[in-house]
């Protein structure tokens, strides 16, 4: 994916061909060896990072401007800072093996830069220059060979995550293996933000067929054509989330004594299926292996002209399976349950969904969690969340 990048963009080709080392590592642009003083009038050599704007396998405009910096603050030739270009110091941990200590803001003018070798080449110079008059020898471009490719799940440079300085938290969901236990309406949202992070494994499990009641319920908007063709869930949206990231293995059979295995394996689940045996089984699976994973359920009545409904999301953690057990079902819902006819609740699969792959985040440590809550109900009316703790 590196290499192709590089050959596909003249920018970017045009700072290896000049010899500066140069790399994409994870969203960003990267510059090694590149030459500067310090205070002590001593010739160092640092590493300028930029953000990196892509369309695809394009670049776009650099944005923003500025460019971090993991070296001392830079100094001319008599060991004063460049304190011009100074747009703020932290020590910040960039992901992906990087770090910042410095920020730098050079604005060429009012239009910013055009390319990358503008931009990278602009601040190797200011950098670099000093350095030369101290070493003539000291020089930004060094003709390294470029780094191996970069092995990624994704089939496209996820850049949200480093734009905005997260990288290393997403970075810890790369070991995970996850399993989605139903993508109907709500398994459907769970696949639609799963597979927007780079686990290694998504494994999707679901025997039933994709139908038209199911596409006003799920994520995308699906063909008249590919209705006709009566996909199976899990082959739809394998063929669709596969363009983003790579590892999606789809089994169409539903949870039984005979298909239990497909759990093996798996580090973390989502049961987004029916109540019943299959749902028993699956979880006296994931108890028995020490996986976590979160249960989801949602419970709709008509009164009147008008539904209420109850949403729920119960974890179930090797330090603490009572919570959920007395609070998730294995048979079926009353007469009052309308969500078994398949009424459209869009919205609420999305939102239930949502707040189970939240919790799921937190169990990662990618947010943060104070409370520590086991279980998750929302009230409709009233739009009423309330969180419960470990019994």
């Amino acid at each position: 994916m590196s290499h192709a990048l590089f050959s596909l963009n003249e920018d970017l080709r045009q700072l290896r061909e000049a010899g500066y080392s140069v790399h994409r590592v994870g969203g960003f642009l990267v510059m090694r060896e590149v030459p500067y003083v310090n205070a002590a009038h001593e010739v160092k050599r640092g590493t300028i990072i930029s953000d990196l704007c892509l369309s695809g396998d394009r670049t776009q405009k650099p944005e923003p401007h500025t460019v971090h910096f993991d070296g001392e603050f830079p100094c001319n030739a008599q060991g004063v800072q460049i304190s011009a270009i100074g747009a703020g110091s932290a020590e910040v941990n960039l992901g992906n093996g990087l770090r910042s200590r410095h920020v730098f803001s050079s604005k060429p003018g009012p239009q910013g830069y055009s390319n990358y070798f503008e931009k990278m080449s602009t601040y190797a110079s200011i950098l670099a220059g000093p350095a030369a008059v101290l070493d003539p020898t000291a020089t930004p471009r060094v003709y390294r060979e470029p780094d191996p490719e970069e092995e990624s799940v994704f089939n496209y440079i996820e850049t949200a995550s480093d734009r905005v300085g997260i990288g290393h938290l997403t970075a810890r969901f790369k070991s995970h293996r996850v399993a989605i236990l139903g993508v109907g309406g709500t398994g459907a949202y769970v696949l639609d933000q799963v597979a927007k992070t780079p686990v290694a494994e998504i494994r999707i499990i679901d025997g039933d067929e994709f139908l038209q009641h199911n596409a006003f319920r799920a994520p995308g908007a699906p063909s008249i054509e590919t209705l006709r063709e009566v996909p199976k869930k899990v082959d739809y949206y394998a063929d669709l989330y596969s363009k983003m990231h790579r590892g999606i293995t789809a089994h169409a059979a539903a949870i039984s004594s005979e298909t239990i295995h497909l759990l093996d394996g798996i580090t973390f689940a989502f049961l987004c299926m029916d109540a019943g045996e299959a749902k028993r089984l699956a979880v006296e699976k994931l108890e028995a292996m020490g996986v976590s994973f979160i249960d989801v359920g949602m419970g709709l009545t008509l009164d009147g002209d008008s539904l209420g409904g109850i949403l729920r999301v119960s974890t179930s953690t090797p330090d603490d399976r009572a919570t959920l057990r007395s609070r998730v079902s294995f048979t079926g819902g009353g007469a009052d349950d309308v969500y078994a006819t398949n009424i459209q609740v869009s919205d609420l699969n999305m939102l239930n969904a949502a707040l189970a792959v939240i919790k799921w985040k937190k169990l990662v440590g990618f947010y943060r969690d104070l409370e520590d809550e086991v279980q998750s109900t929302y009230t409709t009316d009233g739009n009423q969340l309330d969180n419960k703790g470990t019994e």
